[in-house]
Order: structure tokens, then C-alpha cells, then sequence
């Protein structure tokens, strides 16, 4: 397949309430950084850019009402005032021609945080998942997803596991995501949940994949399908497992302890570049930056 014609934007979150905080005070620290940086970018990104249609997917929400509503404030400090809320929560709805009539006419969507197998589950192989992948790949269009939006991205997920017992054999399980990535799984809120181990398990499970470790108010910008940069104010951990030597996994029991040799690890933050298909980082210096 060509690649994408759209962009893809991953974002690590922050809490179950898409990026935004449960507590006052962290709701508005993190808003300050991420309308200005994040959600710039999101606008800056768009063919039409603060004149774009926006669709803010809420589905993966427990309280979609209020994170919709968030998005819309902080996307109108930008001057982007066309967004909408699609709280979609079934599966006959998401082959609704009225939600995939406000699909056609958008020109970006954002999946929120929540549960990421609520978005497989309901979204999977329906007439709305089949134009995302059209709009993606034919159209100069993007996607947005936060937290279990950015975990849903890719062709395999993580759906389950914690993180002081991910390096045990079958704690952490991983299914197939929507798929508007391939050869990546996607792990969020990473630094600040500890999650190296779930990502370097997973790596180890199947090597083809690279790892990408999200933090809070942290992102990648993917264009081509191959290029990506990192945005926001965090850090982006990358695990590379093409070059492992060996692990145990496939020898150890259920719920022992797995060993893996030679895995490579990047860090990237703001500015930083990876190309997937040379697998080669680009390190953004200081001098880079415009005064």
C-alpha cells in the first residue's frame, strides 16, 4: 500500500479525561501547554488550519459530555470554533449515515482517552472505521488520538497489564488496534506510570514492532506513515527489538519472570525525528531552534 496521504498525531494523555486532568490546578497547567502546543500543532497541521472541521471522538470516554466540552474550549482559545462532538456508542451507530456523513465533511478527528477497547470493539471493521482508513490514506487528513486514542492507532495494542509486573509471561496482553499504523504498538501516560517493562515485553513478543512509549502532554507527529516527530512538552521513548539476541519467553512458564538481551532504546523530545523505514533518529540541538 502507498503511503498515507494524511497525518497521523499520538499523544501520550494525561488522565481518563482525554488530556485533561482530574484536579483544577492540573487542568489548567496542562491546558496552558497543550493549547498552545499540542492543539496548535493539530490546527497547523490542517489543510485549513483554524478553519477546519474538527470531530472530537469521545467514544472511549466514561464521561464523554464533559471532555467533549473541554475539547471544544481549548480548541476555541485557538480560534477554531467548527468542532463537534461524536459520541458514538454503539456499533449499529458507527454504520450510521449520520455519523459517517459527519466524517465525510471533516478534515480532522481526535479520538479522547477512556477504555481503547471500547474503540476496537465498537469501531472495528464498521462503514466509519473503513472511511477513516480511506479519508488516511487518500485524503490530506488527519488523526488525533490521546491516551487510548493513541494506544488504538496502531495495527496491535496494549489493552491490559500492569506495569511492576509486565516483564512476567502473559501479564500483558495485546490485541489488534484500528490500524492506521503498521510495525508499532503504542504505550501512553509512559513515564509516568513506569510502563518500560509492558513495551519491552511486547517488543520482545514480536520484534517486528517498535515501541513507543507516550508521555503526558507528549506526541508524535507521523507523516508518510513513516516519518515521525516528536511534540509537546515530554519525553518519547522508542524500544527497538530488530537487533535482539535472545529472551526466554517462549521457555519460561506462565507468570515467571522473562529475560531479553539487547534491546535498543531511544529518547526522543521535542524536535527529535525518527525515520521507521531506516530506523535512524535525528537528535534536535539546541541551535536548531529559532531565537
Amino acid at each position: 500500500m502507498n503511503n498515507p496521504k494524511g497525518k497521523l498525531i499520538v499523544i501520550g494523555g494525561s488522565v481518563d479525561r482525554g488530556s485533561f486532568s482530574e484536579s483544577t490546578d492540573d487542568l489548567q497547567r496542562n491546558l496552558k501547554f497543550f493549547e498552545k502546543g499540542i492543539l496548535k500543532r493539530i490546527t497547523t497541521e490542517s489543510a485549513k488550519d483554524n478553519l477546519s472541521q474538527i470531530e472530537i471522538i469521545t467514544t472511549a470516554s466514561m464521561i464523554p459530555e464533559e471532555v467533549g466540552e473541554e475539547y471544544i474550549k481549548a480548541f476555541a482559545q485557538l480560534d477554531v470554533l467548527n468542532v463537534g462532538v461524536l459520541n458514538i456508542k454503539t456499533r449499529e451507530e458507527a454504520n450510521s449515515e449520520e455519523f459517517v456523513e459527519r466524517l465525510r465533511k471533516a478534515d480532522v478527528v481526535v479520538f479522547t482517552g477512556g477504555d481503547q477497547l471500547r474503540l476496537t470493539s465498537i469501531f472495528g471493521g464498521t462503514t466509519f472505521h473503513h472511511l477513516l482508513l480511506e479519508k488516511y490514506h487518500k485524503e490530506d487528513f488527519i488523526i488525533s488520538g490521546t491516551s487510548a486514542g493513541a494506544a488504538a492507532s496502531s495495527n496491535n495494542m496494549i489493552y491490559q497489564g500492569s506495569s511492576h509486573e509486565a516483564l512476567l509471561k502473559g501479564e500483558v496482553k495485546i490485541t489488534g488496534g484500528l490500524g492506521f499504523i503498521n510495525n508499532v504498538i503504542i504505550d501512553t501516560h509512559f513515564v509516568q506510570r513506569g510502563r518500560i517493562g509492558r513495551l519491552m515485553y511486547a517488543c520482545a513478543s514480536n520484534p517486528i514492532n517498535l515501541g513507543i512509549g507516550l508521555g503526558e502532554d507528549t506526541g508524535l507527529l507521523i507523516t508518510n506513515g513513516t516519518d515521525m516527530e516528536a511534540i509537546g512538552s515530554g519525553l518519547v521513548i522508542l524500544v527497538d527489538g530488530t537487533h535482539m539476541r535472545d529472551t526466554n519467553l517462549t521457555d519460561v512458564a506462565m507468570g515467571e519472570p522473562v529475560s531479553i538481551e539487547n534491546l535498543a532504546v531511544h529518547v526522543m523530545a521535542l524536535g527529535c525525528k525518527y525515520d521507521l523505514k531506516t530506523k535512524k533518529m535525528t537528535i534536535q540541538k539546541r541551535t536548531d531552534f529559532a531565537v
